[in-house]
This record gives C-alpha cells, sequence and structure tokens, in this order.
C-alpha cells in the first residue's frame, strides 16, 4: 500500500508535468509557492529588454574588439545591479591554447567587408551583395582579408563532382562547400548561401565555424575569403550563371592575431563564507544575435538583479551560498574558467545554463524545454528543475516540456570530471532565425525574459539558501520522479512484450528489461542521494523495482504460452573480452573535438564535441569501470548501438587523449 500511495503521488507529479499543456491545474502550495510569488511579482522585463539591447550592440560584429567592449558593459550591468567581485577575466585567443581539449580560436578583427556584381550588368538595387558595416553577418566570422583594394573573381557554383583545377582563381558559390578544401584546390573565396530559414528571403545566415579541423579558427586554419549572401541573392547568382559568365568584387579587410576571449563574472554574496559554496547562473556572450544569446545573459544577470533588490528590501532573507553569474564566450570560455578556477568548480554544488531565444509566446514553438543531466551525472537538480515548472507555468499559462540530456552549449557542466549538476531551458524564436541577421532586439518578447528570470531566479536562491530540510524535500522530489521513472521504463518493456512474436525477441526483452529497471533504479536513486539519503525509503523504492521486473518477467512467459513459444531464457549481448580488459582513465574535463587534427588524422573517427554516443561512453569512463561496463551503460543510456567503442578509444589513447589503466 505504501509503494501504491508513492506511485500516485509521483502519478500526479507526472500529470502535473506530463507536456506542459495550457490550463494544466495549478499545484497546492509548497515549499517554493511563496518564493515564486515574491519573484515574479519583483522582476524588472524592461530593464533585461534594455539589457539585451545594450549586449547585442556589440556582439552582433562578432571581433574581438568588440567582444572586449561587450565585456566592459556587461561588467558595468553587473555592478549596476550590486554584484560583489565583479571581474573580467581573459582567455588567450591565440589559436594555441587549450580549454580541456578544445583549442582557443585566434582574435580576428574586420573593417570593412565587401561584395559586388560587376559582370554582367544589373539594376543598382542588386549590385551590392554583400556589406558588413550595413548587415554584419554579410561576412563570415574569421573571413579571410583580400588584396588591398579589393579583387575580383569569377563566380563558379559547382553541381557535382568537379575537377579541383576549375576552382582555381574562383569564387565558388555552395552552401556546404568544405572551406579548406576550397582553399587547397586554389579558390579565392567562398560565397555562403546557407541558412536554416530560407523563407527569411532577404536575411541571411551567420556563418562562424570557419576552422579547418573544428568549428573555431585555430593557428594555421585556411584565411580562405567569405561572404554569406541572402536567399534572394543567391537565387540571382544562380539565374545570371545560368545564361553565362558572372564576375563579382569582394573587398575585405580583416586580420588575424593573438587577443583576447575574456569572460565576465559576479556574486551575490552568501552569509556562509567558510563554506564558501556556490549556485552559478551562466550564459554565453559574443554571439550576433539578440535571442543567441543577448536574452540568456540579460535574464540571469535580471534574475539576479530581482534577488539582489529583494534581499535589500528585507523580503528575502541572504542566502547561505553565494550565487553566480557567468557571461563567457561558448564552450571554449567555459571550459578555460573551469580549468582556472578549479576551487569555485569544487564549491559549486548545481548550476542553470540559459542558451535560449526569448520569443513571442503566441508563436508555435516557444514554449520552454527543460534539458537535464546526463544520466552518468543524475541529479536531484532535474527533479527539482520540473517541479519548478510544473508550479510556476500554469500561473502563466506557458507550456513547457522536459528532455533528456543533450549538449549543443554550455549545460555540460555535470560531466562527472566537472561535477557540477546543469540543468537548462531551451525554446523557439517563433520564427526560426538562428545563426541568422533576423535574430534582433525587436524580435524579443519581454514576457519570456520574464518566465527565464523567474525561474533562473526561484532555482538559484532556493538552492542557495536550502538548509537541512530543504535538503530532504528535495530528495523527496526526486524520489517521487524516480518512481514515475522506473514505473515509464516498465511501461515501455511490457509494450514491447505484448508486440513480440518470437522466442528470440521475448529472450533479448527478457535481459533487456532486468537489465533497463536495475538501471532506471540504480539512476534515480543516485539522484536522491544527492540530495539526501533517505534510508528506509530507498529500500521501498528498491522494492518497487524489484516489482516491475516480476511484472515484465510475468508478461513474457504468458506471451510466450499464448504464442506456443515454450520456455525463454534471457539473451544477453555476446561477451567482449577484449573490453573486459580496457579501463578508461581521462586525462582532462571535457569532450574531445579532435579540433587539433585534421580530418586524415582522425581515421575515421568522430569529432565528439557535442552530446552522442561517444560523449556518453567517456561520461561513464571514470578510470575504474571496465570499457565493456562502459559500452553497457551507454548502450542502456542510448539504447543499443552499432558503434566500435574498443576502436574509438584505441583511437583516443594511441593520440594521448585518454589513458588506459592496466
Amino acid at each position: 500500500m505504501k509503494n501504491l500511495a508513492v506511485m500516485m503521488g509521483a502519478g500526479a507529479l507526472l500529470a502535473a508535468q506530463g507536456t506542459g499543456g495550457r490550463g494544466s491545474a495549478a499545484r497546492t502550495s509548497s515549499p517554493v509557492t511563496g518564493l515564486l510569488q515574491t519573484v515574479a511579482a519583483a522582476v524588472d522585463h524592461d530593464q533585461a529588454l534594455r539589457d539585451v539591447h545594450t549586449i547585442w550592440e556589440t556582439d552582433r560584429w562578432f571581433t574581438f574588439s568588440k567582444f572586449e567592449e561587450t565585456a566592459r558593459n556587461v561588467a558595468a550591468i553587473m555592478q549596476r545591479v550590486g554584484l560583489e567581485n565583479v571581474e573580467i577575466g581573459s582567455v588567450p585567443a591565440d589559436g594555441v591554447t587549450q580549454g580541456g581539449f578544445w583549442t582557443e580560436p585566434l582574435a580576428w578583427d574586420v573593417h570593412t567587408g565587401t561584395l559586388e556584381i560587376v559582370e554582367p550588368k544589373v539594376a543598382p538595387e542588386q549590385r551590392v551583395l554583400a556589406d558588413y558595416q550595413k548587415v554584419p553577418t554579410s561576412l563570415c566570422m574569421w573571413s579571410g582579408p583580400t588584396p588591398t583594394g579589393g579583387m575580383v573573381a569569377e563566380v563558379v557554383a559547382p553541381t557535382g563532382n568537379l575537377d579541383p583545377t576549375d576552382l582555381k582563381g574562383k569564387m565558388v558559390l555552395s552552401q556546404r562547400a568544405s572551406k579548406s578544401a576550397l582553399w587547397k584546390a586554389g579558390a579565392v573565396g567562398m560565397l555562403s548561401d546557407s541558412t536554416e530559414n530560407r523563407e527569411l528571403a532577404d536575411e541571411r545566415g551567420w556563418v562562424n565555424s570557419f576552422g579547418d579541423n573544428g568549428w573555431s579558427y585555430t593557428k594555421g586554419s585556411s584565411p580562405l575569403v567569405c561572404f554569406s549572401i541572402t536567399p534572394r541573392g543567391s537565387e540571382l547568382l544562380r539565374g545570371l550563371l545560368a545564361e553565362g559568365p558572372v564576375k563579382v568584387r569582394a573587398n575585405v579587410d580583416s586580420r588575424y592575431y593573438a587577443g583576447v576571449y575574456p569572460y565576465v563574472t559576479g556574486v551575490i554574496r552568501g552569509t556562509d563564507q567558510a563554506q564558501g559554496e556556490e549556485v552559478l547562473s551562466l550564459g554565453h556572450l559574443f554571439e550576433q544575435g539578440a535571442h543567441d544569446n543577448a536574452t540568456g545573459v540579460a535574464s540571469i544577470i535580471g534574475a539576479a538583479a530581482t534577488l539582489n533588490r529583494l534581499i535589500q528590501a528585507g523580503k528575502l532573507p541572504r542566502p547561505r551560498r553565494s550565487i553566480r553569474v557567468l557571461g563567457m564566450g561558448e564552450c571554449y570560455g567555459t571550459l578555460y574558467y573551469l580549468q582556472q578556477h578549479p576551487d569555485r568548480v569544487k564549491r559549486t554544488i548545481a548550476a542553470m545554463c540559459v542558451d535560449t531565444p526569448a520569443g513571442l509566446q503566441n508563436l508555435a514553438g516557444t514554449e520552454h524545454t527543460w534539458v537535464l543531466n546526463p544520466h552518468a551525472a543524475k541529479s536531484y537538480v532535474d527533479a527539482f528543475a520540473l517541479r519548478l515548472a510544473a508550479e510556476y507555468y500554469p500561473t502563466v499559462g506557458r507550456p513547457w516540456m522536459s528532455q533528456e540530456h543533450r549538449s549543443s552549449t554550455d549545460n555540460y557542466l555535470g560531466d562527472p570530471m566537472i561535477g557540477i549538476p546543469t540543468v537548462m531551458p531551451r525554446a523557439g524564436y517563433g520564427v526560426h532565425a538562428h545563426h541568422n541577421s533576423y535574430d534582433t532586439p525587436a524580435t524579443v518578447d519581454p514576457k519570456s525574459l520574464r518566465d527565464l528570470m523567474v525561474m533562473n531566479a526561484a532555482y538559484t536562491y532556493f538552492l542557495a539558501a536550502a538548509g537541512p530540510s530543504d535538503k530532504r524535500w528535495l530528495a523527496e522530489v526526486a524520489l517521487s520522479r524516480g518512481y514515475q521513472q522506473v514505473g515509464a521504463v516498465a511501461e515501455g518493456i511490457l509494450d514491447q512484450v505484448a508486440a513480440a512474436d518470437t522466442a528470440a525477441r521475448l529472450g533479448w526483452l527478457l535481459h533487456f528489461g532486468r537489465e533497463r529497471v536495475q538501471y532506471s533504479l540504480d539512476r534515480e536513486s543516485q539522484a536522491v542521494k544527492s540530495a539526501a539519503d533517505l534510508g528506509n525509503e530507498l529500500a521501498d523504492f528498491a522494492a518497487f523495482a524489484q516489482q516491475q521486473k516480476t511484472r515484465v518477467e510475468t508478461a513474457i512467459r504468458e506471451r510466450a504460452v499464448s504464442m506456443r513459444l515454450g520456455s525463454i531464457q534471457p539473451i544477453a549481448p555476446p561477451p567482449n573480452p577484449e573490453a573486459e580488459q580496457i579501463v578508461v582513465r581521462r586525462k582532462r574535463i571535457g569532450t574531445i573535438p579532435l579540433d587539433e587534427s585534421s580530418r586524415e588524422q582522425r581515421e575515421g573517427w568522430p569529432a565528439a564535441g557535442f552530446w552522442g554516443v561517444p560523449v556518453s561512453a567517456l561520461y561513464w569512463c571514470d578510470g575504474k569501470r571496465s570499457l565493456a561496463e562502459v559500452i553497457r551503460l551507454t548502450q542502456l543510456e542510448m539504447g543499443p548501438q552499432d558503434f566500435d567503442f574498443v576502436g574509438y578509444f584505441k583511437f583516443l589513447e594511441k593520440r594521448g587523449y585518454v589513458e588506459f589503466v592496466r
């Protein structure tokens, strides 16, 4: 009966979370009810929108000299809202230094970037295809310079396999051409008409991935000239090319140099300075869009400003732990910051990364989706963030959802080598404008900024102020979600059992079902214990998981009888003796983008900078588990995989990224 009662509570939580549909019933009061109400009444979304403008005005030029201006402006904003110990740090932008295994970009500045059609003659309003001074995204980030005064070149648009000699001296119009391949072929430049939304016919995509071996431009990358043109401009050029030769004049005054890639940080001071624990809010600066990511940084500063005002007014007590705000270069700046401040990392108990648009709420796709921690780093903060969402969003009529871990930005801090459990909201633009010149402050919704600020302020403050009784409640919230998660796993297996029609399939489900339920129990128990050890309640949870295994076994036995398949034995994957003898020890924090290796040197192995099967496996490598166990855990997290784990980790060991414990 106790298990039934807990499951009913978990079911109520699931119903409240669900897809977060509009009109969801408000929850009864909880330890966060008053905090959410107090914060929501105090946020100043109009000021946050003004801060979005301030950040965007310099970041939209995306040069390193402008990044330094942005850092000074953000430091001034932090000081204005009362953050203490505001500091500007300097990451070397020299194309050589590494944060983790991520090679820092080489600094780049530009003064001029224009592209115009010179042959054939076209209407005056069509002649200029790109002008950096009018629309910064006209020029690709890290574009090389032209000869002084510019150059005239013929345009070609390859449609298939083309002899590289035909590209020499040409300007190549393409959406997907390899920049380094064009450089090796002797092309003088690239005209990118790549964009994520071609319906924005007069806007242009922002090309910011321009290194030879990865995202950023590092020392030794090819200094190719590159422009970004609009879909309408692309249509014009391709039409002209169909009729005959086309020539353009390109003029780019740019330079590469060893500079700095700054970060900015400040704190709301906590009362327990002896322990020095912190809760971290982080968002990346230095991209051209207002949504991506001026809104993220403005919202976390706005949340901190709200808390500061409430603390100073006596409406909230000063929290035990400090609340730190960090704005930095995406991934590169974060990894370097973490390396340089291991003391802060050890004292940071949780984080929220905000890298998301603040789109108009009346447009489809702008609902918030909360991205959770990787399974190797399951934490109570996942359930806590969803608990906040379940209580807050119904009060403003906003849909919301949750999602298993994926990292394509700075929410990777749950990496066990870093150890900061981190959640992240994601949302849409309404009109898709990711990495596009259409991403301007005019499309930012103050109400969406409000929601980001309220959720961030409530999350950071509650965790910063939490005492023993709060930790007990947080553990209970995680346990309720744990029951729901284990029950959902069993339900999914039971659905597959009902559709199975062979003894082999049932045998595999018998093995996998037991494994998957046990795995879910282990992961959710870890999440609970990360807040508090609930003792007997965890024993009851384990008993509930055993009941789910029994349900699966019973369903398989009865399915086999009904189909006259005989006795079913579990079918486990074949053993991997080589993997059982390997233990992988990681050497540095973070993922492995292979950005100092050419594609030829990678031997066909993937660059794994962002989330996927290789990164999941990397996170499970703790220097103690065998690679066979790592493979098992990865496939329980990500599903069955056709991936050569042994070959991949042998490659990483050979190249010095990891070491094997013999």
